[in-house]
């Protein structure tokens, strides 16, 4: 039964925040990309928190700018308050976070797949591969059709055996009620693929004209706002608050009288939920000394009452949710418009993707977003246009791109989810990076946009135009350290501050290096011959306040890379190699790494294995040369 349809260069399976950057990414590099989701209605949706952004995440948004990637750009078009977070720390953590118009961004994001050449968006949903030889080259759909392809992109999110729990109800579901896709999981796992059983949930939603304001805080948005997009640079948005307040001791009575109900607690749930986004049951649980714990009252939108009832996620039936948010205050007499949830669906474990996020299994299937046990959107995003360029890439015959951990979050994230694996739905977090003072939020383009100019996502306007930045922050920096000042000099504007007297005349850069000291101050003095832009002057500044802790990490960095460029044959065989341990025999064979940095960041890999490793490397290539000669 069915036919054939088209053939593509690429099919993408989703049109969430992973599908839409993939299909994006491979259709403006040129590859004739299907676009494949159950509901077209559903195209980059927000069934949970209707923002975008925060620590680590807002990074990785901003990667994917400076790569040529769409989040960005589409967020800057429909916010509704933006807020650079942690601005009383260093510029390592400094985090821009939007609250989004959910329907906007989903409608906005759209227009832009439709509109965009060689990608065709299309309702259907996805039952099987099509697999010869080991190669993914196709897939089939319910209603029968065949479509081919060169390469495979399955960014199925958390609708793959979706099952939705709260309370006693089950129900099989894809997030918001959507259909779930069933028999595509039995696809994967008959072609080789082992799945892991992931949980994730969601808070209910409040009618904002049953809220009491007046017992919450006001949380505005940033007066003068930053953007995602280094495309952007005005934004005459009105801003819309977010508001907070506290779960109360009713609040926990209720939860701690209801446990026995709680599908968390009773067995009903199967799958790991998130480590670092749990459920207030589970919170209450967990930290029974803490008297409260924050919520934040989010709007989803310009054109709508709902509200987001942040921190309250949960799976409890829908009496005792009424209860628990009616036990908040400010939400004493709040109309519930929708109920919270848990969902439960299956992901690859990553451990068997490559860091291209080809699958190791089957050639030409690759996979991006929660499907690789991630959770959160901009997580999706990051893996999807890497996913998106590499299958593009492998279907014009060239090497994958793979992001290093010292390029950017991006590359912490995916070397961590096929390095290591992960037990829990994955967060991105500025603690999982060792190289924080270089992935800063503020020079994402310096670190990625040469790398999207290469591989065709960057426009050639837009890579002048960052030519022309980079060229005068580094004219200014030169040019700073090159100004000569007197004691005098600077006499007024430190006795301002209250910052000690120069003893002697040098370069006004030692100044710019005391913390009380900022550029903006030293322009006073000696003001600038160049046109620099705010965001010119804060690279100006970072750049040379923090030059001593940048040069150690850049030497932290040539040390890794040092490890890297020592290559692992495909070829080798882990069981020949006597003196490993047999678990790291094992997880080496398991994971096969590229390099020797990758495997010495393997889990139960000791630094004596990689003393084996490299010693046997090192006769291996030798007898591989002598070979060849």
């Amino acid at each position: 039964m069915g036919y054939t349809a088209k053939e593509y260069d690429v099919i993408v399976v989703g049109a969430g925040h992973a599908g839409a950057e993939a299909a994006l990414a491979t259709a403006r590099m040129g590859c004739e990309t299907l676009m494949l989701t159950i509901n077209l209605d559903m195209v980059a949706f927000m069934p949970c928190n209707p923002s975008i952004g925060g620590p680590a995440k807002g990074h990785v948004v901003r990667e994917i700018d400076a790569l040529g990637g769409e989040m960005g750009r589409n967020i800057d078009k429909t916010f509704i308050q933006m807020r650079m977070l942690n601005t009383g720390k260093g510029p390592a953590v400094h985090a821009l976070r939007a609250q989004a118009d959910k329907f906007l961004y989903q409608h906005e994001m759209k227009k832009t797949i439709e509109t965009t050449p060689n990608l065709t968006l299309r309702q259907g949903m996805v039952e099987e591969l099509i697999v010869e030889d080991g190669r993914c080259v196709g897939v089939v759909t319910q209603t029968g059709a065949h479509y081919r392809a060169k390469a495979v992109i399955i960014t199925t999110g958390t609708y793959l055996r979706g099952k939705i729990i709260m309370g006693e109800l089950m129900y099989e579901s894809g997030p918001n009620n959507q259909q779930p896709s069933v028999k595509l999981a039995a696809s994967l796992k008959e072609h080789g693929l082992e799945l892991i059983r992931f949980k994730t949930g969601t808070p209910p939603r409040v009618n904002g004209e049953t809220i009491d304001f007046s017992k919450t805080e006001i949380q505005p948005g940033d007066e003068n706002p930053k953007f995602f997009s280094y495309e952007t640079k005005e934004s005459n948005i009105e801003q819309i608050p977010c508001w907070l307040t506290y779960t109360s001791e009713t609040t926990h009575k209720v939860i701690n009288d209801n446990l026995h109900r709680a599908p968390m607690f009773s067995g009903a749930i199967e799958g790991t939920g998130p480590r670092y986004c749990p459920s207030i049951e589970d919170k209450i649980v967990r930290f029974a000394d803490k008297p409260k714990h924050q919520i934040f009252l989010e709007p989803e939108g310009r054109n709508t009452l709902e509200y987001y009832v942040q921190g309250l996620s949960t799976s409890m039936p829908e009496d005792v949710q009424l209860e628990m948010v009616r036990s908040v205050p400010g939400l004493e007499n709040a109309q519930m418009m929708r109920n919270g949830y848990a969902i439960e669906y299956d992901a690859v474990i990553p451990t068997q993707l490559w860091p291209s996020l080809e699958t190791k299994q089957i050639d030409g299937l690759f996979t991006a977003g929660q499907i690789n046990g991630t959770s959160g959107y901009e997580e999706a995003a990051g893996q999807g246009i890497i996913a998106g360029i590499n299958a593009a890439r492998k279907v014009q015959g060239k090497e994958p791109i793979i992001i290093g951990r010292s390029d950017g979050y991006i590359g912490v994230m995916i070397d961590d989810l096929v390095t290591k694996g992960t037990n829990d739905p994955y967060r991105l977090l500025t603690s999982r990076a060792e190289y924080r003072l270089l992935l800063r939020h503020d020079n994402a383009d310096l670190r990625l946009t040469p790398l999207g100019y290469e591989i065709g996502l960057i426009t050639e306007e837009r890579y002048q135009a960052f030519l022309q930045k980079k060229e005068l922050v580094e004219l200014e920096v030169q040019r700073l350290h090159d100004t000569k000042i007197k004691p005098s000099d600077a006499k007024e504007l430190l006795e301002e501050v209250g910052s000690a007297e120069l003893n002697q005349g040098g370069s006004i850069i030692m100044l710019l290096r005391r913390p009380e000291i900022t550029y903006e101050m030293l322009e006073r003095i000696s003001p600038s011959p160049y046109e620099l832009t705010a965001e010119m002057k804060e690279q100006v500044e970072i750049q040379i306040k923090y030059a001593g802790y940048i040069e150690k990490q850049l030497q932290q960095v040539e040390r890794l890379n040092k490890m890297e460029r020592k290559r692992i044959p495909d070829t080798i065989d882990y069981n020949d190699i006597k003196g490993l341990a047999n678990e790291a025999r094992q997880k080496l064979e398991l994971i096969r790494p590229l390099s020797i940095g990758q495997a010495s960041r393997i889990g139960g890999v000791t630094p004596a294995d990689i003393s084996v490793l490299l010693i046997y490397l090192e006769h291996f290539n030798r007898v591989t040369a002598a070979k060849g000669s």
